[in-house]
């Protein structure tokens, strides 16, 4: 029986860290499954679902990944993952939607709670503040599985809620069973 762990690394970003981490577990046998990196203004942040044969341990892991130069002072957890590692139908991405424009008192909040109307899943969102000439510009990308036959008023909703704030929106429908 393979152990399931989630591990997470926060640390100051660096070129290497990515490589560094997936490479030790790779050595160790570790399989990657979901797994997801974000810089974080100057820190980064690594956490992927691995499975692992049974004589590795999470503190065997932790004490390993902590031995790592690349990873000196950073916060490393493994935990057992409770989830099943497959992921649900409803995480086959089908749409990637970007939204830029200027910030505002709750953009994140008001965007995302149009995918609740119409049962849709964000599947990874990423938010960043850009400075262009001077001025703030929010840069938002959603890779989203939205219901067939559910898709145009979706799309439609969050295209009127980012106008209404005064940004673009844009968007693309991938090619799959649910994305066609």
């Amino acid at each position: 029986m393979q152990n399931v762990y989630l591990v997470s690394v926060l640390s100051s970003d660096k070129t290497g860290l990515v490589s560094a981490i997936s490479g030790c577990l790779f050595d160790l046998g570790i399989n990657l499954g979901s797994t997801n990196f974000s810089v974080l203004g100057s820190g980064a942040k690594f956490t992927a679902v691995c499975e692992s044969d049974p004589e590795i341990t999470k503190e065997s892991l932790e004490e390993t990944l902590g031995s790592l130069p690349e990873l000196a002072n950073a916060e490393i957890q493994v935990v057992d993952f409770e989830f099943s590692a497959k992921p649900a139908a409803n995480t086959e991405i089908t749409h990637r939607i970007t939204i830029q424009g200027g910030d505002h008192p709750g953009l994140v909040a008001r965007l995302t709670e149009v995918f609740i109307e119409f049962d849709a899943n964000i599947v990874h969102l990423n938010a960043d503040c850009l400075n262009n000439d001077g001025q703030n510009q929010y840069l938002i990308q959603i890779a989203a599985w939205i219901p067939a036959g559910r898709e145009h008023a979706c799309l439609a909703s969050i295209g009127n809620t980012a106008s209404s704030l005064q940004m673009q929106c844009s968007y693309m429908r991938l090619p799959g069973e649910f994305g066609q």
